[in-house]
């Protein structure tokens, strides 16, 4: 999250500096150009004078020395052109060169000659090599008699503004390591509630309700934030425990008066004469019997769901300690049970244990499907980090359309209505797998003569082994 704030703060404030950077290197380029060009203007200028007076009176030779001093140390070429364009005074040679490399040099000295003087060049991008035409008229107005040429290679010039360009890249690459070095700690700072909101709403979706975060950290909204969450997970917390409460005591309330019915109305059989009224009798025995069943399931699903704790299994120790007792369980109704698990899957079982899971799952395939054959199997992870312990028979199955249903609270299907059960046992696994960050479904089971039997599948995540415990 915080790598995800920089990438929008960064490019922001390089937008901002680019924006305020461009504009000043332009300006600072031109202004290098510029000063360029006033020098050679001056020189220009100066070099008119002296042409003019040569031309008067005759005598070039100290303007010819001038120029030539002037070409040793500065490296322009500069010459004295006639109003036909000709070389009056100046190094042939040198000017010549300095002329093939410059197309528009013609348009430049016609406009001297008709008395303008040559604007400064645009050409300064570092990548170009345009030289400087400076030309200035010889005389006055419509007087004029020639014009002095300078043509000036702009190379030092652009490397002046590469200079600077380095400069303000570096004063502006200041402030946003500045800004990188203050964002980096102030947005863990920000953040920092926000990541732990995230690490509980983990936690709380695992069952943990008693998670809280710290409110005294972050900025004044966040803290607030904080302590919102907290207050909204000590109700939800408290609600919860009311209700599991309710249930457990009024489970266990009504269990002494159930048994004392159930003792009472088994007392009436020596006195009951008739067939109705023996009938009536079993009727009664029957359903104080299944109330004694619903309360125990509620008593045991208020226990489970008390534990929290998603912890670390092996699944070869958790089946060492079970397959004898469910091998027992199929041999006394002469069924079979058939065990395809691979050696070393660790896994997160649920809370309360994935042995109680699977006791269910096994429980209601022996007793309601009747199946002649129950698989116990297992899949390693696959790609979304999930192992998944299946539980299938080869008995009558449920319905597709049913099988939604049969995973809620008191729902049982109509062939089982004579069948003992609550209705509570595969909703409870549900809940207890979903605590543990996996999922239980039915799907198609073992094949059968006309279709398929009944699979629970059950999807729980890979637990990570300690790194001590790898060690040893």
């Amino acid at each position: 999250m915080r790598h995800r704030l920089l990438a929008v703060l960064v490019p922001l404030a390089v937008l901002l500096v680019g924006a305020l950077g461009v504009p000043l290197g332009i300006t600072v380029a031109e202004r290098e150009l510029q000063e360029t060009y006033v020098d050679r203007l001056n020189d220009a200028g100066r070099f008119a004078s002296l042409a003019e007076t040569a031309l008067s009176g005759g005598r070039t030779e100290a303007l010819d020395q001038e120029l030539e001093r002037y070409h040793e140390l500065y490296g322009v070429p500069g010459a004295l052109l006639g109003t036909d364009s000709a070389l009056l005074v100046g190094s042939e040679h040198e000017f010549e060169a300095a002329r093939g490399d410059n197309d528009a040099l013609p348009t430049i000295v016609q406009a001297a000659l008709a008395g303008a003087r040559s604007e400064p060049s645009r050409d300064w991008w570092p990548w170009q090599d345009s030289p400087l035409v400076v030309a200035e008229p010889v005389g006055r107005d419509s007087e004029v008699v020639g014009v002095v040429v300078t043509i000036s290679d702009l190379e030092r010039t652009r490397e002046r503004i590469l200079t600077r360009w380095a400069q303000l890249a570096a004063l502006g690459l200041l402030p946003l390591l500045a800004l990188v070095a203050v964002a980096w700690p102030v947005s863990s700072w920000v953040l920092r509630p926000v990541r732990e909101l995230d690490t509980a709403t983990a936690g709380i979706s695992r069952g943990d309700l008693s998670i809280r975060v710290d409110a005294g950290g972050g900025p004044v909204e966040l803290r607030r934030l904080a302590g919102s969450f907290n207050t909204m997970m000590d109700a939800v917390e408290h609600a919860v425990e009311r209700q599991r409460a309710f249930v457990a005591d009024a489970s266990h309330q009504l269990r002494n008066p159930l048994t004392s019915l159930r003792l009472v109305v088994e007392s009436l059989r020596p006195h009951l004469s008739g067939e109705a009224g023996r009938q009536a009798y079993d009727v009664a025995v029957d359903e104080l019997r299944a109330m004694h069943r619903m309360l125990n399931a509620l008593l045991a699903s208020a226990r489970m769901e008390s534990i929290r704790a998603a912890e670390p299994v092996d699944l070869d120790t958790l089946l060492a300690t079970r397959i004898d007792r469910w091998r027992a369980l199929t041999s006394v109704e002469g069924q079979e049970l058939r065990v395809d698990v691979p050696p070393g899957l660790l896994l997160l079982e649920p809370p309360g244990g994935l042995g109680s899971v699977l006791d269910e799952l096994i429980s209601n395939a022996l007793r309601l499907s009747g199946a002649a054959v129950v698989e116990v199997a297992a899949r390693p992870a696959d790609a979304t980090g999930m192992v998944e312990v299946v539980v299938r028979d080869d008995g009558r199955g449920i319905d597709p359309a049913d099988r939604d249903q049969a995973l809620r609270r008191f729902w049982r299907s109509p062939r089982h209505q004579n069948v003992p059960g609550t209705g509570l046992g595969l909703a409870i696994c549900v809940e207890l797998v979903a605590r543990a960050g996996g999922d239980l479904r039915l799907a198609d089971g073992l094949p059968r003569d006309g279709g398929h039997g009944l699979a629970a599948v059950v999807a729980l995540p890979v637990a990570v082994e300690p790194a001590d415990a790898a060690l040893t």
